[in-house]
C-alpha cells in the first residue's frame, strides 16, 4: 500500500467514526435532510425527540477548503452528534456550504425566518463547534445581536489568535484581531484536550480562557 492509499484509508477511518456515547431512541430520531437554505445551500435537521418548538443547535463549520464544504455534516461524528442532541430534547443542525462566513449568517436567517414550520424555538439557539471551526462560530457570535444565542459549546479549537501556519491547513480566521470584550454575554462551554499536539491550539484557547475570566464571563472549561 503506497503512502497516499493509506492516507486515505486514514482518513476514511476517521470520517466513519462515531460517538462512542449512546442514548435511547437515537436511532429512531428522524433526519430531515437536504433541507433547502440561501443559494443553493442544504442541510440536514435532526428532529427532536420531544414537542416542538424545541431548543435549536447549530453545528458550525468554517474550513473554507471546499474538500470539507460538503462532507463535513456526513461524518460519523456529526450524524452521531446530531442524533443525540435530538434523543436529548433539541434539534440539531448540520450543513453544506460554499462560503463558510457567508453561508452561516444566510442559513441563521433561514432558521429564524422558518423557525415555527421546522418546529424551532428562536427564543432557544446555541451553537456547536469543534476544532478548526472554532474561529467562524466566535466571529457568528460576535457579529450577531446580543441575545440571538443562548450557549455556545467550542470544543478544543483555535480561538481568536489562529496562527498563519495553521489557515495553511484550511482554517479559517474570521474573528482573527477581535478583543474577547466583543462577545455577547452567554454561557460559554469550552473543552481543552490537554495533549493536543496541535501547533499552538491550547496556546490560543487558554489566552482565550484567561481573557473570558478576566472579564468574567460565564465560563466552564473542561480539560
Amino acid at each position: 500500500m503506497s503512502d497516499d492509499e493509506e492516507r486515505a484509508r486514514r482518513v476514511a477511518e476517521v470520517v466513519r467514526k462515531t460517538a462512542v456515547l449512546e442514548l435511547p431512541g437515537m436511532a429512531e430520531i428522524e433526519v430531515k435532510s437536504e433541507q433547502r437554505y440561501g443559494e443553493g445551500g442544504t442541510f440536514d435537521l435532526y428532529v427532536a425527540a420531544h414537542a416542538a418548538p424545541a431548543p435549536t443547535v447549530l453545528f458550525v463549520y468554517g474550513f473554507p477548503d471546499a474538500r470539507f464544504a460538503q462532507g463535513l455534516r456526513k461524518m460519523g461524528a456529526y450524524a452521531s452528534w446530531g442524533r443525540l442532541l435530538a434523543a436529548s430534547g433539541m434539534n440539531a443542525v448540520a450543513y453544506s456550504y460554499v462560503d463558510p462566513v457567508r453561508d452561516l449568517a444566510a442559513l441563521l436567517g433561514h432558521v429564524r425566518e422558518n423557525a415555527g414550520h421546522l418546529g424551532i424555538d428562536r427564543s432557544r439557539l446555541g451553537i456547536w463547534a469543534a476544532s478548526g471551526n472554532v474561529p467562524t462560530a466566535l466571529h457568528l457570535l460576535m457579529t450577531q445581536p446580543p441575545d440571538t444565542f443562548r450557549a455556545a459549546a467550542l470544543l478544543y479549537g483555535y480561538m481568536l489568535d489562529v496562527p498563519p501556519a495553521a489557515e495553511e491547513f484550511g482554517i479559517g480566521a474570521p474573528a482573527r484581531g477581535r478583543p474577547v470584550e466583543d462577545l455577547p454575554r452567554l454561557p460559554l462551554l469550552v473543552v481543552r484536550a490537554g495533549q493536543d499536539q496541535t501547533p499552538l491550539l491550547n496556546a490560543s484557547l487558554d489566552a482565550f480562557v484567561s481573557a473570558a475570566l478576566a472579564r468574567d464571563l460565564p465560563l466552564t472549561v473542561i480539560n
